[in-house]
C-alpha cells in the first residue's frame, strides 16, 4: 500500500474544516478545496482559530506551533489541479448525490491511480457516488462525526465495489486522525446500507417522534410540555431537533423512505416548519425562537404525557438487530461500541441481553399505538439469537 501523505479535503464546511485540522495534526499535508474562496478561507480561518486555542493550552501535539501546521495547508478553489498528487481525498460536500458524484468524477480523472476517494456523506449510497468514478473499487466511505476533533467514531465503509486494500487502507488513515477527546474508535461497516451502523440504529426513533409531533399539535399541547416529556438528555426533544437542523431531519427522512420504508416519511409538524423556512437554530426559528440564543423549555408547563422513552428504546434495539441480520457488522459489542464513540450514548444492546421478549412486546405495542409497520420486531430479536453474535 502506497503511504499516504498528502490529502485533500472537499468541502470547507464544519464538517470539511474539521477534518482537515486533525489531519494536518496528524502531520499530513493537506489541500482544502471549495467552489469559493469566501467559503475556503472561512474554512481555513477557523482551522487557525481552532489550533491556536490548542496552542494556547499547550495541547498542541509535538511541541509544534499553529503557523507550523498551517504551513502545511493549501487551499483552492481547483479541484482537478488539488488531487494530482493526492493519496486520499475526503469529500465532505452537501448532502446531494448529484454534487457528490460530480466530485467523485473530477477525482476520478484527475488523481493518481492509486488514489482513494472517500465520502463524509453520513446516509448515502457510497456505491452511487462512486460508481461513475472510473475507479469504484477504491472509492469507500469515511464518515466522521461532528464536531470532528472531538468525536471519537469514523465509520469505514465497504461500496459493493471497495477492495479490501482500499479499505484496509482507509482504516489505516482513520486510525492515525487525533481526537481531543481519548482514542478514535474505528467501525468497519461491511455492507453500504443506508445509514451505515451508528445513524441507522438512531434514525427509526424518528417515526416515533413525529408520531409525538403530531399527537402532541392534535392533542393541543404545549412544546414546553412535550419536551418535560422528555427531560434528562443534553438537549429536549424539540430543542435538538432544531439545533439538528428541521431541513436535515426533513431530508434525511425523505432518503429513509425512499430506502427503508415509507414510515419514515416526514409528518405533518416536520413538513409544514420546513416549507415555511423555520428550519431551527440556523434561521432563529424553528419548534422554537431562537433569536436570543438556545431557548430552554419552561418547567412549569408541567407534561404532556405523550412521549415515552420505553419505545426508542426498543426500536433502536430492534435496528441493531436489522443490522445484524443485514451484515452490515457482526457483533453487537461492535454496535454498542458505534453509540458510544459516535453519540457519547450506550448502545441499545448489552442492556438488553435479558430482556429481547419484554422489547418485542414493548415494540407490537407501539406499532398498535402508531400503525406504523417497519416498528415491528424483527426475526433475530424475537429469535433472541443476537446475544451469541459478540
Amino acid at each position: 500500500m502506497v503511504d499516504i501523505k498528502n490529502v485533500v479535503v472537499v468541502g470547507a464546511g464544519q464538517m470539511g474544516h474539521g477534518i482537515a485540522q486533525m489531519a494536518l495534526m496528524a502531520n499530513y499535508k493537506v489541500t482544502l478545496v471549495d467552489i469559493k474562496d469566501e467559503f475556503i478561507n472561512n474554512g481555513y480561518t477557523k482551522i487557525k482559530e481552532g489550533m491556536e486555542k490548542l496552542e494556547a493550552k499547550g495541547s498542541l501535539p509535538g511541541g509544534k506551533s499553529t503557523s507550523d501546521f498551517m504551513a502545511n495547508c493549501k487551499k483552492t478553489t481547483d479541484l482537478a489541479s488539488a488531487v494530482k498528487d493526492a493519496d486520499i481525498m475526503i469529500e465532505a460536500v452537501i448532502e446531494k448525490m448529484d454534487v457528490k458524484k460530480q466530485v467523485f468524477n473530477t477525482c476520478g480523472q484527475n488523481a493518481p491511480e492509486h488514489c482513494i476517494l472517500a465520502s463524509n456523506t453520513s446516509t448515502m449510497s457510497i456505491t452511487d457516488i462512486g460508481k461513475d468514478s472510473g475507479r469504484p473499487d477504491k472509492c469507500i466511505g469515511m464518515h466522521f462525526f461532528n464536531p470532528v476533533p472531538l468525536m471519537r467514531l469514523i465509520e469505514v465503509i465497504y461500496s459493493s465495489n471497495s477492495s479490501d486494500n482500499s479499505v484496509e487502507k482507509g482504516i489505516k488513515f482513520a486510525e492515525s486522525i487525533p481526537c481531543l477527546r481519548g482514542k478514535r474508535y474505528i467501525a468497519k461497516v461491511l455492507k453500504d446500507r443506508p445509514g451505515f451502523i451508528c445513524n441507522r440504529i438512531t434514525a427509526p426513533v424518528q417515526i416515533y417522534q413525529n408520531y409525538v409531533f403530531d399527537q402532541c399539535l392534535e392533542e393541543g399541547k404545549s412544546w414546553d410540555q412535550l419536551d418535560n416529556d422528555s427531560a434528562g438528555g443534553a438537549m429536549s426533544m424539540t430543542v435538538l431537533a432544531d439545533f439538528v437542523g428541521i431541513d436535515v431531519l426533513y431530508h434525511g427522512q425523505m432518503y429513509y423512505s425512499q430506502t427503508l420504508s415509507p414510515d419514515f416519511k416526514p409528518g405533518k409538524v416536520i413538513t409544514q416548519l420546513y416549507n415555511e423556512g423555520n428550519l431551527g437554530a440556523k434561521t432563529g426559528q424553528g419548534f422554537r425562537d431562537w433569536s436570543k440564543g438556545r431557548p430552554e423549555p419552561d418547567k412549569s408547563a408541567g407534561k404532556a404525557r405523550i412521549y415515552k422513552m420505553k419505545y426508542p428504546i426498543a426500536i433502536m434495539l430492534n435496528e441493531a438487530c436489522r443490522v445484524l441480520e443485514e451484515g452490515i457488522t457482526t457483533s453487537w459489542q461492535i454496535i454498542d461500541n458505534t453509540l458510544m464513540a459516535g453519540m457519547n450514548m450506550p448502545g441499545p444492546m448489552a442492556a438488553n441481553v435479558k430482556n429481547s421478549d419484554k422489547q418485542v412486546e414493548v415494540l407490537n405495542e407501539l406499532v398498535e399505538l402508531t400503525g406504523k409497520q417497519y416498528l415491528k420486531p424483527c426475526e433475530l430479536l424475537k429469535s433472541g439469537k443476537w446475544v451469541d453474535m459478540k
